[in-house]
């Protein structure tokens, strides 16, 4: 696998994954039904990644959610802690883009909350509304 793709639906994000790059985006509304069941095709890719991971370049996750329910919170930390052992292993350095609407406080504030339960470089990147 070198790539993993899901487009976007009023309820879910769109998910981007080039494991050659070791650039994953996910952008949009996290709202499924069953968050579990569409976030393990992501740690499935994930973890194929990390068997044979990108090591000339950083891994970069970069997030811009609009918004997202509470058991996506919980699939996005079980994202974050896998990226976290990642990199304190053989990985490559990893780095995570928190992308929020600059006047979005309540994003920017999950973005800092979830920077404080992982060991992990945050950049916070604040965007102007169109």
């Amino acid at each position: 696998m070198e790539k993993y793709s899901v487009e976007a639906t009023s309820n879910t994000p769109t998910i981007k994954f080039d494991l050659k790059k070791g650039e994953l985006n996910i952008s949009g509304r996290s709202i499924p039904e069953n968050s579990i069941e569409f976030y393990n095709p992501l740690f499935e890719a994930l973890d194929t990644y990390f068997a044979n991971p990108n090591s000339k370049n950083a891994t970069i996750l970069n997030i811009q959610l609009e918004y997202y329910n509470s058991s996506s919170s919980a699939c996005l930390l079980s994202v974050f802690k896998k990226l976290e052992k990642f990199n304190k292993g053989k990985g490559s350095p990893v780095t995570i883009n928190w992308i929020y609407e600059e006047n979005d406080e309540d994003i920017l504030a999950a973005g800092k909350n979830f920077e404080g339960m992982v060991d992990l470089p945050f950049q916070m990147i604040a965007i102007s509304e169109n």
